[in-house]
Protein backbone atom coordinates (compact mmCIF):
# COMPACT_ATOMS: atom_id res chain seq x y z
CA UNK A 1 0.00 0.00 0.00
CA UNK A 2 1.46 3.06 -1.05
CA UNK A 3 2.08 5.94 1.44
CA UNK A 4 -0.46 9.04 0.90
CA UNK A 5 1.73 11.21 3.04
CA UNK A 6 2.76 11.64 7.07
CA UNK A 7 4.04 14.33 9.06
CA UNK A 8 4.01 15.18 12.79
CA UNK A 9 1.93 17.13 14.40
CA UNK A 10 1.22 18.45 17.96
CA UNK A 11 2.85 15.57 19.92
CA UNK A 12 1.46 13.04 17.40
CA UNK A 13 2.50 11.08 13.63
CA UNK A 14 -0.45 10.79 10.92
CA UNK A 15 0.23 8.15 8.46
CA UNK A 16 -2.51 8.15 5.60
CA UNK A 17 -2.69 5.57 3.04
CA UNK A 18 -5.35 4.53 0.35
CA UNK A 19 -6.90 1.67 -0.42
CA UNK A 20 -9.70 0.44 -2.10
CA UNK A 21 -12.16 -1.74 0.24
CA UNK A 22 -15.70 -3.49 -1.10
CA UNK A 23 -15.43 -1.72 -4.28
CA UNK A 24 -15.75 2.01 -2.47
CA UNK A 25 -14.35 3.94 -4.74
CA UNK A 26 -11.46 5.30 -2.66
CA UNK A 27 -11.09 4.86 1.15
CA UNK A 28 -8.11 6.93 2.97
CA UNK A 29 -6.74 4.78 6.47
CA UNK A 30 -5.06 7.35 9.09
CA UNK A 31 -2.40 5.61 11.86
CA UNK A 32 -2.08 7.67 14.65
CA UNK A 33 0.79 7.52 17.19
CA UNK A 34 3.16 8.78 19.03
CA UNK A 35 6.49 10.35 17.74
CA UNK A 36 8.19 8.22 20.15
CA UNK A 37 6.87 4.52 18.19
CA UNK A 38 8.43 6.01 14.80
CA UNK A 39 11.73 7.18 16.87
CA UNK A 40 13.27 10.18 14.96
CA UNK A 41 11.83 8.62 11.20
CA UNK A 42 9.69 12.03 11.43
CA UNK A 43 10.44 15.26 12.37
CA UNK A 44 7.97 17.89 12.96
CA UNK A 45 6.61 19.19 9.82
CA UNK A 46 8.40 16.66 7.49
CA UNK A 47 6.80 15.11 5.38
CA UNK A 48 6.42 11.27 3.37
CA UNK A 49 5.47 10.94 -0.06
CA UNK A 50 4.19 8.13 -1.89
CA UNK A 51 7.53 6.91 -2.84
CA UNK A 52 8.51 6.36 0.14
CA UNK A 53 8.74 2.82 1.63
CA UNK A 54 5.02 1.86 3.51
CA UNK A 55 6.67 -1.14 5.06
CA UNK A 56 9.65 0.70 6.56
CA UNK A 57 6.61 3.01 8.12
CA UNK A 58 4.82 -0.20 9.75
CA UNK A 59 7.41 -0.53 12.42
CA UNK A 60 4.00 1.11 14.56
CA UNK A 61 3.49 -0.60 18.17
CA UNK A 62 0.36 -1.35 17.82
CA UNK A 63 -0.98 -0.76 22.05
CA UNK A 64 0.57 3.21 21.21
CA UNK A 65 -1.83 3.41 18.49
CA UNK A 66 -4.27 5.78 19.87
CA UNK A 67 -7.24 6.85 17.26
CA UNK A 68 -8.23 5.90 13.21
CA UNK A 69 -9.62 8.27 11.14
CA UNK A 70 -9.99 9.44 7.58
CA UNK A 71 -8.43 12.98 5.56
CA UNK A 72 -8.55 12.29 2.11
CA UNK A 73 -5.90 14.69 1.65
CA UNK A 74 -3.63 13.55 -0.74
CA UNK A 75 -6.36 12.23 -3.73
CA UNK A 76 -6.00 14.65 -6.78
CA UNK A 77 -8.47 17.87 -6.70
CA UNK A 78 -11.23 17.73 -9.04
CA UNK A 79 -9.95 19.97 -12.07
CA UNK A 80 -12.94 20.95 -13.50
CA UNK A 81 -16.40 22.85 -11.86
CA UNK A 82 -18.98 20.35 -13.18
CA UNK A 83 -21.87 20.66 -10.62
CA UNK A 84 -21.26 18.36 -7.65
CA UNK A 85 -23.37 17.43 -4.42
CA UNK A 86 -21.78 16.45 -1.46
CA UNK A 87 -23.81 14.37 0.87
CA UNK A 88 -22.52 13.96 4.71
CA UNK A 89 -24.07 11.18 6.56
CA UNK A 90 -23.01 9.45 9.77
CA UNK A 91 -23.27 5.57 9.38
CA UNK A 92 -24.27 2.97 6.46
CA UNK A 93 -27.85 3.17 5.33
CA UNK A 94 -28.16 7.29 7.00
CA UNK A 95 -27.68 7.40 2.80
CA UNK A 96 -30.41 5.35 1.85
CA UNK A 97 -32.81 6.34 4.01
CA UNK A 98 -31.72 10.22 3.68
CA UNK A 99 -32.25 11.76 0.21
CA UNK A 100 -31.16 8.34 -1.90
CA UNK A 101 -33.95 9.41 -4.61
CA UNK A 102 -32.33 13.02 -4.91
CA UNK A 103 -28.89 11.52 -4.90
CA UNK A 104 -29.78 8.97 -8.15
CA UNK A 105 -31.86 11.98 -9.96
CA UNK A 106 -28.64 14.15 -9.93
CA UNK A 107 -26.82 11.81 -10.92
CA UNK A 108 -28.93 10.84 -13.81
CA UNK A 109 -28.69 14.39 -14.97
CA UNK A 110 -25.12 14.56 -14.95
CA UNK A 111 -24.13 16.11 -11.31
CA UNK A 112 -20.92 14.35 -9.58
CA UNK A 113 -22.15 12.76 -6.68
CA UNK A 114 -20.27 12.07 -3.80
CA UNK A 115 -20.66 10.66 -0.23
CA UNK A 116 -18.83 11.19 2.98
CA UNK A 117 -19.53 8.52 5.27
CA UNK A 118 -18.08 9.20 8.87
CA UNK A 119 -18.40 5.70 10.94
CA UNK A 120 -18.33 2.60 10.06
CA UNK A 121 -21.61 2.53 12.33
CA UNK A 122 -19.61 -0.78 14.45
CA UNK A 123 -21.93 -0.10 17.10
CA UNK A 124 -25.42 -0.93 15.56
CA UNK A 125 -27.74 -3.62 16.31
CA UNK A 126 -28.75 -6.03 14.19
CA UNK A 127 -32.26 -5.33 12.95
CA UNK A 128 -33.18 -7.94 10.73
CA UNK A 129 -33.70 -11.32 12.42
CA UNK A 130 -32.37 -12.99 8.80
CA UNK A 131 -28.87 -11.71 9.51
CA UNK A 132 -28.71 -12.92 13.39
CA UNK A 133 -26.14 -15.23 12.36
CA UNK A 134 -22.96 -16.62 14.10
CA UNK A 135 -20.37 -14.45 12.93
CA UNK A 136 -22.23 -11.35 11.77
CA UNK A 137 -22.15 -9.05 14.83
CA UNK A 138 -18.53 -10.30 15.21
CA UNK A 139 -17.49 -8.82 12.35
CA UNK A 140 -20.47 -6.22 12.09
CA UNK A 141 -18.06 -3.18 10.60
CA UNK A 142 -16.92 -5.53 7.84
CA UNK A 143 -20.60 -6.75 6.50
CA UNK A 144 -21.76 -3.13 6.63
CA UNK A 145 -18.74 -1.96 4.38
CA UNK A 146 -19.99 -4.35 2.19
CA UNK A 147 -23.36 -3.43 2.90
CA UNK A 148 -22.93 0.39 2.08
CA UNK A 149 -20.87 -0.92 -0.99
CA UNK A 150 -23.96 -2.42 -2.44
CA UNK A 151 -26.22 0.16 -1.74
CA UNK A 152 -23.96 3.18 -2.97
CA UNK A 153 -23.89 0.99 -5.96
CA UNK A 154 -27.67 1.36 -6.22
CA UNK A 155 -28.34 4.69 -6.05
CA UNK A 156 -25.30 5.72 -8.72
CA UNK A 157 -22.66 7.54 -6.00
CA UNK A 158 -20.05 8.81 -8.00
CA UNK A 159 -17.04 8.54 -4.95
CA UNK A 160 -17.50 7.24 -1.40
CA UNK A 161 -15.31 9.16 1.21
CA UNK A 162 -14.86 7.13 4.55
CA UNK A 163 -13.79 9.19 7.60
CA UNK A 164 -13.07 5.74 9.35
CA UNK A 165 -14.07 7.37 12.75
CA UNK A 166 -15.24 4.36 15.20
CA UNK A 167 -19.56 4.75 15.88
CA UNK A 168 -20.22 6.51 19.08
CA UNK A 169 -23.05 4.27 20.10
CA UNK A 170 -26.70 5.67 21.42
CA UNK A 171 -26.67 8.71 23.55
CA UNK A 172 -25.19 7.69 27.24
CA UNK A 173 -23.76 4.20 25.75
CA UNK A 174 -20.34 3.09 26.80
CA UNK A 175 -18.89 3.86 23.49
CA UNK A 176 -19.36 7.49 24.15
CA UNK A 177 -16.53 7.47 25.57
CA UNK A 178 -14.49 5.80 23.18
CA UNK A 179 -11.24 7.85 22.29
CA UNK A 180 -11.70 6.68 18.77
CA UNK A 181 -15.34 7.37 18.17
CA UNK A 182 -16.40 10.42 15.93
CA UNK A 183 -17.84 11.73 19.17
CA UNK A 184 -14.56 11.92 20.84
CA UNK A 185 -12.82 13.50 18.23
CA UNK A 186 -11.65 17.05 17.91
CA UNK A 187 -14.16 19.25 16.71
CA UNK A 188 -11.30 21.61 14.57
CA UNK A 189 -9.67 18.11 13.45
CA UNK A 190 -12.58 16.32 12.53
CA UNK A 191 -13.64 20.30 10.54
CA UNK A 192 -10.54 19.64 8.91
CA UNK A 193 -10.87 16.40 7.83
CA UNK A 194 -14.18 17.80 6.02
CA UNK A 195 -12.87 20.38 4.62
CA UNK A 196 -10.16 18.54 2.85
CA UNK A 197 -12.90 16.78 1.08
CA UNK A 198 -14.83 19.55 0.02
CA UNK A 199 -11.59 21.22 -1.29
CA UNK A 200 -10.81 18.14 -3.27
CA UNK A 201 -14.44 17.14 -5.02
CA UNK A 202 -15.74 21.00 -4.68
CA UNK A 203 -18.92 20.76 -4.38
CA UNK A 204 -21.55 23.54 -5.42
CA UNK A 205 -24.03 22.07 -2.60
CA UNK A 206 -23.42 20.12 0.56
CA UNK A 207 -26.46 18.20 1.98
CA UNK A 208 -25.97 17.53 6.35
CA UNK A 209 -28.06 17.01 8.98
CA UNK A 210 -29.81 19.66 10.60
CA UNK A 211 -29.36 21.91 13.91
CA UNK A 212 -32.28 20.72 15.98
CA UNK A 213 -32.34 16.56 16.17
CA UNK A 214 -34.31 16.74 19.22
CA UNK A 215 -36.46 13.76 17.61
CA UNK A 216 -33.09 11.35 16.93
CA UNK A 217 -30.13 12.94 19.52
CA UNK A 218 -27.84 10.19 18.09
CA UNK A 219 -23.95 11.68 19.05
CA UNK A 220 -22.84 10.99 15.79
CA UNK A 221 -25.96 12.70 14.01
CA UNK A 222 -25.57 15.59 16.36
CA UNK A 223 -21.32 15.88 15.27
CA UNK A 224 -22.26 15.37 11.37
CA UNK A 225 -24.09 18.79 12.12
CA UNK A 226 -21.42 20.26 14.11
CA UNK A 227 -18.29 19.75 11.95
CA UNK A 228 -20.59 20.59 8.70
CA UNK A 229 -21.42 24.47 9.37
CA UNK A 230 -17.66 25.17 10.10
CA UNK A 231 -16.23 23.24 7.33
CA UNK A 232 -18.55 25.06 4.68
CA UNK A 233 -17.37 28.32 5.93
CA UNK A 234 -14.07 27.12 6.14
CA UNK A 235 -13.27 25.64 2.88
CA UNK A 236 -13.53 28.67 1.27
CA UNK A 237 -10.93 30.45 3.99
CA UNK A 238 -7.31 29.90 2.91
CA UNK A 239 -6.28 30.74 5.84
CA UNK A 240 -7.64 27.49 7.74
CA UNK A 241 -6.17 24.51 7.07
CA UNK A 242 -3.23 25.91 4.83
CA UNK A 243 -2.28 21.97 4.28
CA UNK A 244 -6.12 20.89 3.14
CA UNK A 245 -5.45 21.88 -0.69
CA UNK A 246 -6.53 24.91 -2.69
CA UNK A 247 -9.42 27.01 -1.06
CA UNK A 248 -13.45 26.23 -2.30
CA UNK A 249 -16.47 28.03 -1.35
CA UNK A 250 -19.74 25.99 -2.24
CA UNK A 251 -22.88 27.61 -2.81
CA UNK A 252 -25.50 26.33 -1.07
CA UNK A 253 -25.85 24.00 2.38
CA UNK A 254 -29.18 21.93 2.93
CA UNK A 255 -30.22 20.35 6.11
CA UNK A 256 -32.00 16.91 5.32
CA UNK A 257 -35.56 16.40 7.06
CA UNK A 258 -38.20 13.92 7.21
CA UNK A 259 -41.32 15.58 7.03
CA UNK A 260 -44.07 15.46 9.64
CA UNK A 261 -46.06 14.97 6.05
CA UNK A 262 -44.48 12.21 4.87
CA UNK A 263 -45.25 10.25 8.07
CA UNK A 264 -48.63 11.65 8.66
CA UNK A 265 -49.43 10.05 4.91
CA UNK A 266 -47.94 6.76 5.70
CA UNK A 267 -50.22 6.41 8.83
CA UNK A 268 -53.11 7.83 7.40
CA UNK A 269 -52.59 5.28 4.43
CA UNK A 270 -52.54 2.51 6.51
CA UNK A 271 -56.00 3.45 8.26
CA UNK A 272 -57.61 3.91 4.71
CA UNK A 273 -56.47 0.19 4.13
CA UNK A 274 -57.87 -0.87 7.57
CA UNK A 275 -54.53 -1.72 9.00
CA UNK A 276 -52.79 -1.09 12.02
CA UNK A 277 -50.37 1.92 11.39
CA UNK A 278 -46.82 1.45 12.82
CA UNK A 279 -46.33 4.98 13.14
CA UNK A 280 -47.61 5.59 16.83
CA UNK A 281 -47.69 8.74 18.87
CA UNK A 282 -44.35 8.49 19.64
CA UNK A 283 -43.79 9.47 15.54
CA UNK A 284 -46.71 11.61 14.88
CA UNK A 285 -45.80 13.84 18.31
CA UNK A 286 -42.27 13.51 17.85
CA UNK A 287 -40.83 17.47 17.14
CA UNK A 288 -41.11 18.65 13.22
CA UNK A 289 -39.19 20.94 11.07
CA UNK A 290 -42.16 21.20 8.19
CA UNK A 291 -42.28 24.49 9.24
CA UNK A 292 -38.58 24.95 8.22
CA UNK A 293 -38.63 23.76 4.64
CA UNK A 294 -37.41 25.66 2.05
CA UNK A 295 -36.85 22.78 -0.93
CA UNK A 296 -38.58 20.03 -2.33
CA UNK A 297 -37.30 17.53 -4.86
CA UNK A 298 -39.34 14.88 -6.84
CA UNK A 299 -38.05 11.81 -6.73
CA UNK A 300 -41.23 9.94 -7.81
CA UNK A 301 -39.16 8.22 -10.57
CA UNK A 302 -36.28 6.97 -8.16
CA UNK A 303 -38.72 4.88 -5.05
CA UNK A 304 -37.49 1.73 -6.07
CA UNK A 305 -33.65 3.30 -6.09
CA UNK A 306 -34.55 4.23 -1.83
CA UNK A 307 -36.31 0.73 -1.28
CA UNK A 308 -33.59 -1.03 -2.94
CA UNK A 309 -30.70 0.63 -1.28
CA UNK A 310 -32.23 0.23 2.26
CA UNK A 311 -32.54 -3.76 1.32
CA UNK A 312 -29.00 -3.67 0.70
CA UNK A 313 -28.20 -3.02 4.33
CA UNK A 314 -29.43 -6.23 5.51
CA UNK A 315 -28.42 -5.99 9.05
CA UNK A 316 -30.38 -2.75 9.53
CA UNK A 317 -32.99 -3.04 7.39
CA UNK A 318 -35.91 -6.19 7.90
CA UNK A 319 -37.34 -6.23 4.38
CA UNK A 320 -40.51 -7.76 5.84
CA UNK A 321 -40.69 -4.72 8.32
CA UNK A 322 -44.21 -2.66 8.37
CA UNK A 323 -42.15 0.74 9.39
CA UNK A 324 -40.81 0.80 6.00
CA UNK A 325 -42.50 -1.30 3.83
CA UNK A 326 -45.82 -2.21 4.66
CA UNK A 327 -47.62 -0.76 2.28
CA UNK A 328 -48.69 -1.92 -1.19
CA UNK A 329 -45.94 -1.19 -3.59
CA UNK A 330 -48.56 1.41 -5.48
CA UNK A 331 -49.29 3.35 -2.37
CA UNK A 332 -45.70 3.91 -0.93
CA UNK A 333 -44.90 5.30 -4.25
CA UNK A 334 -47.21 7.81 -3.83
CA UNK A 335 -47.61 8.85 -0.48
CA UNK A 336 -45.04 11.72 -0.49
CA UNK A 337 -42.99 11.34 -3.31
CA UNK A 338 -39.93 14.15 -2.35
CA UNK A 339 -37.31 14.65 -0.51
CA UNK A 340 -37.32 17.47 1.78
CA UNK A 341 -34.64 19.90 2.35
CA UNK A 342 -33.61 23.18 4.16
CA UNK A 343 -31.56 25.75 3.19
CA UNK A 344 -29.50 27.01 6.01
CA UNK A 345 -26.26 28.50 3.82
CA UNK A 346 -26.46 29.72 0.29
CA UNK A 347 -23.87 32.48 -0.77
CA UNK A 348 -26.22 33.59 -4.02
CA UNK A 349 -28.30 36.41 -3.52
CA UNK A 350 -31.03 35.01 -5.42
CA UNK A 351 -31.51 32.02 -3.41
CA UNK A 352 -30.68 33.12 0.02
CA UNK A 353 -31.15 30.79 2.97
CA UNK A 354 -32.74 30.44 6.18
CA UNK A 355 -30.89 32.56 8.62
CA UNK A 356 -30.95 35.54 6.18
CA UNK A 357 -34.50 35.51 6.50
CA UNK A 358 -36.93 36.17 10.06
CA UNK A 359 -36.75 32.77 11.56
CA UNK A 360 -39.54 31.14 10.25
CA UNK A 361 -42.34 29.73 12.69
CA UNK A 362 -45.24 27.01 12.46
CA UNK A 363 -47.76 30.46 12.63
CA UNK A 364 -45.51 31.67 9.79
CA UNK A 365 -43.24 29.22 7.89
CA UNK A 366 -40.54 29.56 5.35
CA UNK A 367 -42.39 27.78 2.70
CA UNK A 368 -41.34 26.09 -0.26
CA UNK A 369 -39.28 28.24 -2.70
CA UNK A 370 -37.22 25.62 -4.41
CA UNK A 371 -38.03 22.47 -6.20
CA UNK A 372 -34.09 22.33 -7.29
CA UNK A 373 -31.08 22.02 -4.74
CA UNK A 374 -28.74 23.34 -7.91
CA UNK A 375 -31.55 26.47 -8.26
CA UNK A 376 -29.50 29.47 -9.41
CA UNK A 377 -26.87 27.36 -9.88
CA UNK A 378 -27.66 26.17 -13.52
Amino acid sequence: MPVDYARALNGHVEIHVTVNAHHLHRTTICVRCTPSVLGDLLHAGQVIRPEDSWPELLAVDAENVSHSTVPPLALETVADDSLCLLTIHAHPDDESSKGAGSVARYRDEGVRTVLVCCTGGELGDISNPAMDQPGVLENLAEVRRGELAEATKIIGFDEVVMLDYRDSGMPGSIGNGDLRSFHQAPLDEAVGRLVTVIRRVRPQVIVTYADNQQGYPHPDHLKVHDISIPAFDRAGDAAWYPWAGPAFQPSKLYYSTWARARTLGMHEAYLALGEESPYDSKWLERPWQDHRITSRVDVNDYYDVRTNALIAHATQIDPTSKWWFGLPHEVLRTVHPYDDYILARSTLDSHPSEDRHSPPTHESPAGIREDDLFAGLR
